[in-house]
């Protein structure tokens, strides 16, 4: 009996707890922000499963290619779900890298793949190499998932490593693809540039993503799936089909109010990352001696480790007196020292005093361990 693996990361959908720092995105978008007065006229019919062509046009304007290229999705790991269930079910073989965002190693196994792990460290900075892809690599490779920036570190793989990847991959496996989450790929800092989209990098590169961590409206459940392999989209569209009919005609209408506004909203939200990041900088100098960190390249999350002076258990008791929420790094298959500290959601003045509380944390854990 197929089924999906359970994961404490569920226990983020529950009830919040004061400082909630385990969080991976910004701050929500409220429905009055998308709220036009046509959308009372719109039908409660069932869309397409292609998705609103409005929003599909969209989505192919900001990524280089054409609507009939694109297949909305009931968010990001619907899309993941449907291209592992189509190129790797039933013992398919899948490379990825750990630490992981859980739901997607869940959904390759859930339908049997052989999936093979590439480890990548906190000391080595999450940095990905075209060598460590190459040494997991056979002929019988069907799939290559990898996300950019990562979940849960925010640490970007170079264009350059990517490209590279390609190459390689049309040596040894000329026929898998190439799957790029790019979920926080728009989460820029401030000025910072946003990275160009890695769909161009190849017929067999795919894409997906959604609204849930760039635009904080995770509540609309709209993904996307992009790739210029017309046999894939074609199988994506009759397996959405399959599974859901369509999306949700009220939040993909949604979406394209939302696309209307997104410069404006991803300036604001730019601004609030590059002020809570720096926030994030000065705790961890404060805290040195306890702490240390990999700084993310973009996205609202980075991965923080306890040093050897800090009991890990008495911090996780701590935190919990406190009410302080992290992400655990084991959820990820990262060592239990790390945790996901989730930077973007609270507003600035809380974030300080949810990062005070950790602090007091971190003193109660190291009194405990001496």
């Amino acid at each position: 009996m197929a089924t999906f693996l359970r994961n404490d990361i569920a226990s983020l959908t529950e009830v919040k707890p004061t400082y909630d720092l385990g969080e991976s995105y910004g701050p929500d978008l409220r429905l009055a922000d998308l709220l036009t007065p046509e959308l009372g006229d719109l039908d409660l019919s069932y869309g397409t499963a292609y998705g609103d062509p409005r929003l599909r046009t969209a989505l192919a304007e900001r990524h280089g290619v054409r609507p009939d290229q694109v297949v909305t999705t009931v968010g990001g790991m619907h899309a993941i779900f449907l291209l592992a269930y189509l190129v790797a079910d039933g013992g398919g073989q899948v490379v990825t890298t750990e630490p992981l965002f859980p739901l997607a190693r869940n959904c390759y196994e859930s339908v049997g793949a052989d999936v093979r792990v590439i480890p990548l460290s906190f000391d080595d900075g999450y940095q990905l190499t075209v060598e460590h892809v190459r040494a997991h690599l056979t002929p019988e490779t069907k799939l290559v998932s990898l996300a950019t920036p990562q979940n849960p570190s925010g640490v970007e793989v170079s264009r350059e490593t990517l490209q590279q990847i390609v190459a390689v991959m049309s040596e040894i496996c000329p026929d898998a693809y190439l799957m790029i989450d790019e979920t926080y790929r728009t989460a820029a800092y401030g000025d910072d540039p946003i990275v160009g989209t890695a769909v161009h990098l190849g017929p067999k590169v795919v894409v997906v993503s959604s609204l849930s961590k760039c635009h904080g409206a995770a509540a609309l459940r709209v993904g996307w799936l992009i790739s210029t392999d017309a046999e894939l989209v074609d199988q994506v569209v009759t397996a959405k089909f399959n599974t859901v009919v369509s999306g949700s005609p009220v939040t993909e209408a949604l979406a394209v109010q939302l696309f209307e506004q997104e410069d404006e909203i991803l300036e604001v939200r730019r601004r609030w990352l590059a002020d809570s990041l720096a926030t994030t900088d000065e705790w961890i100098r404060a805290n040195h001696e306890l702490v240390e960190w990999v700084r993310p390249d973009a996205g609202a999350l980075c991965c923080i480790r306890l040093k050897s002076a800090v009991s890990v258990d008495r911090f996780r008791e701590a935190t919990a007196e406190l009410s302080v929420r992290l992400a655990d790094g084991d959820w990820f298959g990262d060592e239990s020292r790390v945790f996901r500290l989730g930077f973007g959601f609270l507003p600035l003045v809380e974030l300080k005093a949810g990062l005070d509380a950790l602090a007091t944390a971190l003193r109660k854990a190291v009194d405990a361990s001496d």
